[in-house]
């Protein structure tokens, strides 16, 4: 309860997503569905669903992820039921229209097209595919996947994926829990009972290989797209404290190693960072940003140098263990200042599986991490004897400076992540 503003911030969030739902050479139907959801009833279209909306002063989102998904919206104390009203009727009764389907079908060709274009989508292709081949985790959406797509396809998704065993919903706001469940039983009366809960059971990556540098070629870019990195721990890792504080202070602080070296001193890049995705099974860590291709073989030079140094060539600092840990724990206090940021502080306990008084314990546990913990993550975690280091850029430009530098072997790929036979 949150009474100082009358907002009310819904969620009802669904463990599991793409990875678990969508079928093999599929990829795309989860992105469609939620994209259709909005497109009408079987009793209204969707201008006038949205017209309703509209009348309301709010909106309702959907969305379905890689290892889960979400509808929700934010509304006033006064529009919260019939705003619920408007979810539920789309969640459970949607049009899913051909027309529609096509229509988006043909906006995502035209941008999957266009993705060519840009080295940092090609290489968000490449760089998964790399680490982990035809899994979830290294698949993309292709033009063969969205153009196989039908209809049919997607009201199975809707089928599968909205199911009441595999819910959570989180309400924050000017509402009691009275209130709020009245207004739940009303709306959801007519959802029947189906379902159950989502596995993760994935399947082994690919044994990691020697530290490799790959190129794609994309002549004439004027910026060279790192993704650097290997295949990380699930986010229930016992490291995870650890690696946050780590991470934190190498890629993901604007002031972190990374950044301040490659960015603020060198002016090669307009920024650079890391991160680990920590899914629910191996998810990536992966460094890197957009570099001027001119700079290209400088700035490898510099992200091992700095890969080396967190490991232990430049040990970390008292200043920079307080300074991060208090931007973590500081982090915190902006969520709890909204109802949306509460809202999401609590689903997020529910959709990874967290103790619940994981926010309670937040601070102290960031606190209790050492130096030595994060020289131990680092070692364990990049391991610079395995790293892919995938770089889309003109290839005739920067593949004789990346082969000065010695740091590995190069290897050159097509945009699909394909080896290109070299005359």
């Amino acid at each position: 309860e949150k009474h100082d503003l009358p907002l009310v911030s819904f969620s009802m969030g669904f463990t599991g997503g793409a990875n678990q739902y969508e079928p093999a050479g599929k990829t795309g139907v989860a992105s469609f569905t939620s994209q259709m959801m909005s497109e009408g009833t079987t009793t209204r279209t969707g201008d006038e669903i949205s017209s309703a909306l509209q009348l309301l002063g709010t909106s309702v989102s959907f969305g379905i992820g890689a290892e889960g998904g979400s509808v929700g919206f934010l509304s006033t104390k006064e529009t919260f039921a019939p705003t619920l009203a408007i979810l539920t009727e789309e969640m459970l009764h949607p049009a899913l229209p051909e027309a529609a389907l096509e229509r988006l079908r043909a906006r995502t060709l035209v941008s999957l097209s266009q993705a060519k274009d840009r080295t940092s989508s090609i290489a968000g292709v490449v760089f998964p595919k790399l680490l982990y081949g035809d899994q979830p985790y290294g698949r993309s959406m292709t033009e063969e996947s969205a153009k196989s797509i039908t209809r049919d396809d997607v009201v199975a998704m809707h089928r599968q994926f909205f199911q009441p065993a595999r819910a959570v919903i989180t309400i924050v706001g000017d509402i009691t829990p009275a209130e709020a469940t009245a207004a739940l039983e009303k709306a959801f009366t007519a959802w029947p009972v189906g379902g159950e809960k989502a596995t993760f059971a994935y399947p082994t990556p690919p044994a990691a290989k020697e530290t490799t540098i790959y190129i794609v070629d994309k002549p004439g870019a004027t910026q060279s797209t790192f993704a650097i990195g290997l295949v990380g721990p699930a986010r229930n890792t016992a490291d995870y404290y650890a690696l946050r504080v780590m991470n934190s202070m190498f890629g993901e602080q604007f002031q972190s190693r990374i950044n301040a070296n490659i960015r603020e001193e060198k002016g090669y890049s307009y920024g650079v960072g890391s991160s680990f995705s920590y899914g629910r099974g191996p998810g990536p860590f992966r460094a890197g940003g957009d570099i001027q291709t001119n700079k290209t073989d400088s700035a490898l030079i510099e992200f091992v140098k700095e890969m080396k140094g967190i490991r232990g060539d430049r040990p970390v600092t008292d200043d920079e263990m307080s300074a991060t840990k208090a931007a973590l724990i500081n982090s915190i206090q902006s969520e709890l200042a909204s109802v949306n940021g509460i809202r999401s502080l609590i689903g997020t306990i529910y959709s990874q599986d967290l103790p619940e008084g994981y926010w309670r314990s937040f601070a102290q546990n960031i606190s209790a991490v050492t130096k030595a913990d994060v020289a131990r993550v680092a070692k364990q975690y990049l391991d610079m004897g395995h790293m892919s280091i995938v770089i889309v850029g003109d290839r005739k430009t920067i593949e004789p400076g990346l082969r000065a530098t010695g740091i590995a072997p190069v290897v050159v790929l097509d945009i699909k992540g394909n080896p290109v036979q070299i005359n």
